[in-house]
């Protein structure tokens, strides 16, 4: 809670951890920790969280241990505490997560922390505003390897040793360990010793193919924004070593633990990676370094800062994967998948302004809830256009100051204004006002005066943005930089043309064009030139959609013009998810199938085009939703065919009532990957037989966290209204059932397991009021009221 994070930050001093893990028992793991820390009201009291401790004593002696805290009474102006226990092992990602991989029976332990976990793994002050040094060592199964955030510095037999790190906040400790596979190099670094450090990428061993496969490139990313980073970035990088691994469990896609950045196993494609899976690696690597600095070395005080670590590490992760990684085209991917994200989040509710009010964050599953499309993409958006409107040199002016002033600490939203402020003439609190302290997102319309376009907004931010103009077949004639406050302004030297306004996707905004250029937008979208504006006007029809200005036989009829021409893989893509995506959530019963009907055709087209770079994100959605039986078993009888687009087709004859291949295609594939295909399968089969027994599953309490997503997943076929219709109620109180025996993460992934599918009105109001009605009953878990209250906003919307 924070009234005691408060108070216990400013008691305690210079904490350093020394930690002993035991990893070689299948049942538990064994702790022994020596925590030493200053006390600046000698004679005070605190506590040590460890959550789920057996066995736990203190100084060597049964500890004072209740309710997952260890009391500390009495304590002197120094202080050295030791602790002991055994603690279990978890398989829901939140603490020390086991998993055995089904490939091979190898069995794989990661730590995955973050916010109040790593008191499920280790005795800690666990609060972001009390780093500690961690000084590790590890006995492992002799056959492991063993990675963590200090770098190796000995291995005796079976037990590593890790060098001290710097202090960071405990939500950053790690540890991973199980037979991984590798590729490591010395990265060329001049501070430093010898010139170099030690990195390294790493996965299970059953993945070694796809590891070897991809190596060069992720080697490539990670060592051109390394060079970035450490090039504009004046603080040198804080840690001995940079690992990356792929590891099992992870509920985050990505962790940005000092020195040892784990990203979720899935990350690496069995299949042949589309461009939009290739892009969306570049940019989380580059997105999990920015942390190293922007996070690990410079941390927020409390968890309504939680923006200073992800908005910015979101927007770095964009734009460095194409100034230095060569991915130009990543902020196409942003404005087609990442941005709308955060206008749908922004239209809800549960939105917030980005730079959250401290007492409203009153403890950490308030502050969980809140690591959403807010923090990331709103304010991904609304750093680019921070950065758009202050100019390059000053805002990075005033972020290399921020982290010098900072560095090893923490800080919040007045100390980066501050460091902003010092570097600009500009008026940022004034602007941090508007844009970091309100919610929702401004409207800006074109009107005409005449022939004269009339640019105004509908909010209250001032925006930095360009205008483009193009004649009536869509061809670009005439651009202009505009700065848009209350006042309107007048295209004059624009007159009589078509204008599209946030032409670069400079701004967190969405646009109401004029008729005249609406309906030359819609008969010549695919002629656009520049892809960006392409995928910010496909934004913005879907946009229409949802706010049913335009109907989804219109959208659909829209891409059946002009997404078969499209050639740019991340804009067809892109859109390809956000029809998916309508007509999941706006279809009705009886229009779904027609609907998904073109959308696969779209699809089948592109897979037969012959362009390599839209192939395989084409023929994975044509293979989801096509009705072509005959088409579907035709391509698993081929032996070459792409892993990811087997399983797509296993899954749509799973659905179609063809089960025969789930069986064959498990065995085929053994894989972590393999084991969730087939669950989500298994899900799909439309019996009540199957139904029952994949609900049976899904709420037993027994599924692993991705094996819970995978059932989830499968159960609402989309065209399956009728058969899965008793269930809808039985989600909501079942669900609910099992979120209170659940943490935070099982909590999110029953939120997300939210039935969207095509229902008719009245069902809709029928799902609608059974989730109102337990949320009236106010005993729903934080995590999980949060994410049903946007699910029935997303309702709302669509009635």
């Amino acid at each position: 809670m924070l009234p005691e994070a408060r108070e216990r930050a400013v008691l305690l001093t210079d904490v350093h951890t020394v930690v002993h893990l035991d990893l070689t028992s299948t049942e538990d793991f064994g702790v022994e920790a020596t925590i030493s820390f200053g006390c600046t009201q000698p004679g005070a009291s605190t506590f040590l969280e460890l959550n789920g401790g057996r066995e736990v004593t203190l100084d060597g002696r049964q500890a004072p241990y209740a309710d997952g805290r260890i009391a500390l009474s009495d304590l002197g102006e120094t202080n050295e505490v030791r602790v002991t226990a055994r603690m279990p092992y978890v398989h829901d990602g939140d603490g020390m997560t086991e998993t055995i991989d089904p490939a091979d029976g190898e069995r794989y332990v990661c730590a995955h922390t973050s916010m109040d976990i790593t008191q499920k793994v280790i005795p800690c002050f666990d609060q972001p505003d009390i780093k500690s040094t961690f000084e590790l060592s590890v006995t492992a199964p002799s056959h492991w390897t063993v990675l963590a955030n200090g770098a190796l510095e000995s291995r005796d037999g079976d037990t590593w040793r890790f060098t001290k790190t710097p202090p960071f906040s405990s939500y950053l400790f790690t540890v991973v360990g199980g037979p991984w596979v590798s590729v490591t190099w010395d990265e060329p670094y001049a501070p430093a010793p010898g010139g170099t450090l030690p990195f390294g990428w790493h996965a299970r061993a059953s993945q070694e193919r796809e590891l070897r496969r991809d190596a060069d490139e992720l080697r490539r990313i990670t060592s051109a924004c390394f060079q970035h980073y450490t090039t504009v970035f004046e603080p040198e990088y804080p840690y001995a070593d940079f690992q990356q691994v792929f590891a099992p469990g992870l509920n985050w896609g990505a962790m940005e633990f000092p020195g040892c950045v784990v990203y979720r196993d899935e990350t690496l494609v069995q299949g042949t990676p589309t461009e939009l899976e290739r892009e969306w690696i570049a940019s989380t690597i580059a997105h999990e370094m920015a942390h190293m600095w922007f996070g690990d070395l410079v941390t927020m005080k409390w968890w309504e800062d939680s923006w200073l670590n992800e908005s910015f590490a979101d927007f770095m992760g964009y734009d460095v994967s194409g100034t230095a990684a060569g991915y130009t085209d990543a902020w196409t991917s942003a404005a087609i998948t990442r941005k709308p994200a955060g206008y749908r989040a922004d239209r809800r509710r549960s939105t917030h302004p980005i730079a959250e009010d401290t007492e409203k964050i009153v403890d950490v599953d308030t502050a969980f809830a809140n690591f959403d499309m807010i923090t990331y993409a709103k304010g991904n958006a609304t750093l680019a256009q921070l950065g758009h409107w202050l100019g390059e040199r000053d805002f990075l002016a005033g972020v290399n100051r921020h982290l010098t002033t900072h560095a090893f600490g923490n800080a919040d939203l007045a100390d980066f204004l501050d460091s902003l402020d010092a570097e600009s003439e500009q008026d940022v609190r004034a602007w941090a006002e508007k844009w970091l302290r309100t919610t929702g997102f401004d409207t800006l319309v074109v009107t005409r005066d005449g022939d004269v376009p009339v640019l105004t907004r509908e909010g209250t931010r001032p925006h930095r943005l360009t205008v483009s103009a193009y004649d009536d077949s869509m061809r670009l004639v005439d651009f202009r930089d505009v700065q848009l406050g209350d006042e309107p302004v007048r295209l004059e030297e624009l007159a009589g043309r078509v204008v599209v306004p946030n032409a670069g996707d400079e701004t967190f905004a969405v646009i109401r064009p004029d008729e005249q250029s609406w309906n030359a937008i819609t008969a010549g979208l695919s002629s656009v030139e520049s892809q960006l504006t392409r995928a910010m006007l496909w934004w913005t029809a879907i946009d229409l959609c949802e706010s049913q200005v335009i109907g989804v036989d219109e959208i659909i009829a829209l891409a059946d013009r002009h997404l078969r021409p499209e050639t740019h893989p991340l804009v067809f893509e892109g859109v390809m998810r956000g029809l998916q995506t309508i007509a999941r959530r706006y279809s009705t019963p009886d229009s779904v199938a027609g609907h998904l009907a073109v959308i696969a055709d779209i699809a089948r087209e592109a897979t037969e085009g012959g362009d390599p770079a839209l192939a395989p994100g084409a023929s994975r959605v044509h293979a989801r939703l096509t009705s072509d039986t005959q088409r579907l078993v035709d391509l698993l009888g081929q032996d070459d065919a792409d892993q990811s687009v087997r399983w797509a087709a296993v899954q749509r004859l799973a659905e179609l009532g063809e089960t025969s291949y789930v069986d064959a295609e498990a065995e085929r594939d053994k894989s972590v990957s393999g084991h969730h295909a087939a669950l989500t399968a298994r899900a799909l089969v439309p019996t009540e037989a199957a139904k029952a027994e994949a609900w049976e599953r899904l709420m037993s309490g027994e599924l692993g966290n991705h094996e819970l997503d995978a059932v989830g997943a499968g159960f609402w076929g989309w065209e399956q209204a009728d058969l899965v219709h008793p269930y809808l109620a039985r989600y909501v109180a079942e669900g609910l059932e099992l979120a209170r025996r659940s943490g935070q993460a099982m909590a999110d992934l029953i939120g997300d397991a939210f039935p969207k599918l095509p229902l008719t009105p009245d069902v809709r109001r029928e799902l609608r009021a059974a989730v109102a009605q337990a949320l009236a009953g106010g005993d729903v878990p934080t995590v999980l009221a949060r994410s049903w209250n946007d699910s029935l906003d997303d309702l709302d919307r669509t009635l």
